[in-house]
């Protein structure tokens, strides 16, 4: 059995939880259940980042400490991955031991062997992305891009990590790892910023502007920067498990790609003489009319407010399906509407409607088996050997919007099958032809039924442990296998009905 560790980016706790935190969960969830699904040890980790001085700041404006401050946003988070039913094995705070006794023991190796100085800073520094700035981040105008805020000019004594030490190594380590970032246009933007020679990181804060933080062990005057501390975690959480470390995936978004995980985490690592990861996943970001959707722009979607009204499933359904991993994508109810509706209630909620319904009614609820085979039926046996030979490359490259396209394509064509056979028309005939195509018609749609639930197990998996209730099925433990055409459901008693995808309550008129 193989190894497999995913992590998904920490969640800042000086706001709650929006669309793109739902997104990012959902997408490493998918990742992990297939991977589980493939027969691999999955470890699935999330968490929280408590430290910073936006936390301090938040933390003050309310009036209470920044211990409880991230104590109530931590847990608003936790919250959200039972409601998205997200798979987790792990779930780790920046301010637990675990994590604070990792970073301490890196930054004191580090320290020993000469990486941290201690020298005098004067610059640019952004409150917001908790950075230090240079020229070169301006806008052509000499104006700060809006995303660090506001920006001031300060003077202190600080620690340095010698990061531009390493940038030939970063260069070298991506150029023969051209897979290293998903997707590939990523890596190119990596490389791209490594052009420009890289300055040495300061990984510390004076403890008298911020306090909220984990303390240099060689220097208890300073605390930590928050992203020499948050990055760590991904390794303190498994720090002592044994053959979990490296990570195969970090998922995280594109925002934070350049320079934090793509430049500080490899060099970081690197320099502490732990192993890389396996590679970076980079998506992109949910637009509303063309704009981020974010907590500073005020446009952000709370998506519990649709999971509330249409259930996990069918969130977690748009969100992969409507999303090509890597590029941005718009997000408007209406287009959840419509894929709702076309996709989930028409088409897949009405072929279990209907196998369920035609099994009652002419098979006294009991799924017979296939006994003729023509044009109708090979065509439909044909689709699905492509349909499955198809997804499975789909879904290993990270393709999980083609592989639901794909799917999908093969419950229309179902549905188009049943219209072609009629079971409704064959019932009433007598003649023994007619029943014998009866019994097939109902023994391939539930087959058929079966086999297009097998593929959205990942991605809907509350869905597809009903429809698999309804049709009397249990899944064996060998989830590739129970991707061939078969006549495993002979015999089964059906459901007399299942309402998997409900009509949304139209709003009442005024």
């Amino acid at each position: 059995m193989n190894s497999f560790y995913i992590t998904t980016a920490i969640d800042y706790v000086n706001g709650s939880p929006h669309l793109g935190h739902a997104y990012e969960k959902v997408l490493t969830d998918v990742i992990a259940r297939y991977r589980r699904m493939m027969g691999d040890r999955v470890h699935f980790l999330t968490g929280v980042d408590e430290h910073g001085q936006k936390v301090q700041q938040s933390a003050r404006k309310r009036g209470v400490s920044p211990q409880q401050f991230a104590d109530e946003v931590s847990a608003e988070f936790r919250a959200l991955l039972p409601k998205l039913n997200i798979s987790n094995d792990d779930f780790i705070r920046t301010t637990e031991p675990r994590h604070k006794r990792v970073v301490g023991e890196i930054l004191q190796r580090l320290f020993d062997q000469g990486q941290i100085y201690l020298a005098e800073y004067k610059g640019f520094y952004s409150t917001r992305q908790e950075q230090f700035l240079q020229e070169k981040d301006r806008n052509p105008d000499g104006t700060w891009p809006e995303i660090f805020g506001e920006v001031t000019e300060i003077t202190e004594r600080n620690y340095f990590f010698k990061l531009k030490q390493y940038q030939d190594w970063l260069i070298g380590h991506l150029t023969a790892h051209p897979h290293f970032i998903f997707p590939s246009f990523r890596q190119k933007q990596v490389l791209e910023f490594l052009k420009e020679p890289l300055n040495d990181l300061c990984i510390s804060r004076p403890r008298e502007r911020l306090e909220w933080g984990i303390p240099l062990p060689f220097a208890p005057d300073y605390v930590t920067y928050v992203w020499f501390d948050a990055l760590l975690n991904y390794y303190s959480a498994v720090a002592d498990r044994p053959g979990v470390w490296p990570a195969n995936w970090h998922v995280i978004g594109k925002d934070i790609l350049v320079p934090p995980h793509a430049v500080y985490w490899p060099i970081m690592l690197h320099a502490a003489g732990l192993p890389l990861p396996g590679g970076i996943i980079a998506h992109g970001w949910w637009l509303q009319s063309g704009a981020k959707m974010s907590k500073s722009t005020g446009n952000a979607l709370n998506p519990l407010d649709l999971v509330t009204e249409f259930g996990a499933d069918a969130f977690r359904y748009f969100l992969i399906r409507e999303m090509n991993v890597g590029q941005d994508s718009e997000f408007t109810r209406e287009q959840f509407l419509v894929r709702y509706n076309s996709e989930l209630a028409n088409n897949l909620g009405n072929l279990v409607n209907r196998t369920l319904n035609m099994t009652n009614r002419f098979a006294a609820g009991v799924l017979p088996a296939a006994e003729v085979t023509e044009d109708p039926e090979r065509e439909l046996h044909a689709l699905w050997a492509a349909t499955r030979d198809e997804v499975l490359p789909l879904w290993a490259g990270f393709q999980f919007h083609a592989a639901l396209e794909r799917t999908f394509q093969f419950v229309t064509a179902t549905n188009a099958y049943i219209e072609k056979r009629a079971p409704w028309k064959l019932g009433k005939s007598a003649e023994a032809k007619d029943q014998a195509l009866l019994r097939t018609s109902l023994a391939t749609m539930a087959e058929a039924l079966r086999l297009a639930n097998a593929l959205l197990r990942a991605v809907m998996p509350t869905a597809h442990d009903r429809i698999n209730a309804v049709i009397g099925h249990q899944p064996g433990a060998d989830w590739q296998a129970e991707l061939h055409w078969g006549d495993r459901l002979t015999g089964n008693k059906v459901a007399e009905a299942l309402v998997l995808f409900p009509r949304p309550t139209p709003p009442a008129k005024a």
